[in-house]
């Protein structure tokens, strides 16, 4: 008997079917960057001690994390405004893989507490921001949503401590800074209203002091994120004076001494284009009781270092996002096949991936000379803190935007299935959104960066650090050496020329031009510090002739990288 004609059918793998799947890769172990990264920035033993949790987390992003992620994405929260008896309450319901996305960062790995608390990772001190960065750059390839409360909380320690009464700061920081869950109180930031985003001194919610000296707010809150939070950092106007003079900031927790909740009720939740794990929400403030944190009228330049430790935060997300697109891209290059060849092997390809690398790796390369003086920072350093303070916007302002091209790149390498919402690729072009846009859009961060040049002389001790860098890093290739003079000069001149002017026009061309020159020397620091390190110099040198060298439209560059080896490279 004849067998029917009908073709067979049996299962592919996702090797043989062509289209390549990073589940199961160990995320940290895959960046060759990773850990040498790690290694020229901390100390050898704390390298040591912190390179297993590294290595765990990286097999967590690959595996459960990102697994949670997709899920948590796919079911945001709710919100539940009546209790079934009919009596108000404000519940966010979050679904069970958030939670424990919650329990991994907060508790597992202790992101928000190790700059406050010892015993995170085993460590019995307080862990260095470059650390927790580079700890949180890898969480944010699972998980970029979560990451948001988690800054906040972070933050919100921080600006406490700075700023709190002592007794307050005993009361609130053990809760705040736990890493037992069920302890844990989360952290937030209301700030912006309907008429006050960008311009805070337009805050209309009102403050009114009791004759027992507490403080109950009244207002409605436009955009807070994380809020059902244990304690928010929150803007009202406490005086008569008009603008920021009259701006106040309080701590508002969420829950009164006899365990009933505050006065104040979420009234709906946020329906985002992206970070769609994490609840965002509005907020009526009827006469909720607060602290007062610091010294009255003087809120906003209070609450600016949470700000800016929430910018930072930004900038650092951006880049995490940008590194899970390049290993996304990289890995479907190396493995996808198309025309008799490997993607990986075509020119095209090879120049695409490596703008995405370039922009990846300078994101990545700002964070941790950020992180660094930060640390140097709080430590008293004057010149560090002056670094942090234009370094800050400079990461907010071109990371966050290079994220969005760098994610879309990426998707692009994927092609038809990284439209599709079970592969990543589509999350982080919605979440790479974010960036540019929260804790000040990037006209806002851009026009910070020439106040930091014009008001807080921050320019020369960047330049002064820029110079160092290029002085103890890898060498430029001699051909290249004129041209890089020539262009860093011209960036530090041209920033100048544009901090002089009030809103000059030039302001995020200049902004950019910094952030191009900074992370240049940065990349060749950093490929003289380690062996792993070295292909970085090839980075700089993209950086060099692609986003600061001009450049004719209509003609290739006369001086090429090697592109398959640098790729190569940055792949372990």
């Amino acid at each position: 008997m004849n067998a029917p004609l009908i073709p067979q059918v049996h299962s592919l793998s996702s090797q043989d079917s062509n289209i390549p799947e990073t589940r199961g890769l160990n995320f940290f172990d895959v960046d060759a960057y990773a850990a040498p990264m790690l290694e020229a920035y901390i100390s050898k033993p704390l390298f040591e001690h912190v390179l297993p949790h590294f290595q765990e987390l990286g097999r967590m992003v690959g595996g459960e994390l990102d697994e949670h992620a997709f899920v948590a994405d796919m079911n945001p929260p709710s919100l539940s405004v009546r209790a079934r008896t009919g009596s108000d309450q404000a519940v966010i319901n979050k679904h069970p893989a958030y939670v424990e996305l919650e329990k991994a960062a907060y508790s597992r790995f202790g992101l928000a507490a190790m700059s406050h608390v010892g015993g995170a990772l085993g460590w019995k001190e307080t862990l260095p921001p470059a650390v927790k960065y580079s700890l949180s750059h890898l969480f944010v390839q699972a998980e970029f949503g979560l990451c948001c409360p988690v800054s906040m909380t972070d933050s919100l320690a921080r600006t406490l401590r700075k700023y709190g009464d002592p007794q307050l700061v005993e009361q609130v920081l053990p809760q705040v800074a736990s890493m037992d869950f069920d302890e844990l109180r989360q952290g937030a930031m209301f700030m912006t209203e309907q008429a006050a985003g960008s311009d805070v001194s337009a805050t209309e919610t009102l403050a009114r002091e009791e004759a027992d000296g507490r403080w109950r707010l009244y207002g409605d809150k436009w955009f807070c994120s994380n809020p059902d939070a244990g304690f928010a950092m929150v803007l009202a106007r406490s005086e008569s004076a008009e603008g920021l003079a009259g701006v106040s900031l309080f701590l508002l927790p969420r829950d009164l001494p006899d365990g009933s909740h505050n006065h104040y009720r979420i009234l709906r939740l946020k329906d985002k284009l992206g970070t769609r794990s994490m609840a965002s929400g509005e907020i009526r403030l009827e006469g909720a009781y607060a602290w007062l944190v610091g010294e009255r009228g003087r809120g906003f330049q209070q609450m600016a270092d949470m700000i800016n430790n929430s910018r930072l935060s930004n900038g650092m997300r951006a880049a995490g996002l940008m590194r899970r697109g390049l290993t996304e891209a990289l890995h479907v290059a190396r493995n996808r096949r198309a025309f008799g060849k490997k993607l990986i092997d075509m020119p095209l390809m090879q120049r695409q991936l490596a703008k995405i690398l370039m922009r990846a790796e300078q994101g990545r390369s700002i964070m941790m000379q950020t992180a660094q003086a930060l640390q140097s920072a709080d430590a008293g350093d004057k010149n560090a803190a002056k670094l942090l303070r234009i370094l800050t916007p400079l990461i907010k302002f071109r990371a966050c935007r290079d994220a969005r091209q760098a994610t879309g790149d990426a998707m692009e390498v994927r092609g038809g299935c990284g439209y599709i919402e079970e592969w990543v690729e589509a999350r982080l072009v919605r979440d790479a959104h974010l960036g540019s846009i929260w804790e000040g859009t990037s006209n806002i961060v851009a026009l910070d960066v020439m106040r930091a040049i014009a008001r807080n002389g921050c320019l020369q001790p960047l330049r002064a650090h820029v110079e160092s860098l290029l002085e103890i890093g890898a060498e430029c290739p001699p051909e290249l050496a004129a041209l890089q003079a020539e262009c860093i000069d011209k960036a530090f001149r041209f920033a100048e020329e544009a901090a002089s002017v009030r809103d000059a026009p030039a302001t995020r061309q200049a902004a950019t031009a910094l952030y191009n020159a900074v992370t240049l020397a940065a990349l060749r620091w950093e490929a003289a510090q380690h062996e792993g390190l070295r292909s970085r110099n090839q980075i700089a040198d993209l950086v060099l002739l692609h986003r600061l060298a001009p450049q004719d439209p209509c003609a290739p560059n006369k001086y090429e990288v090697n592109l398959p080896a640098l790729l190569e490279a940055a792949w372990s």
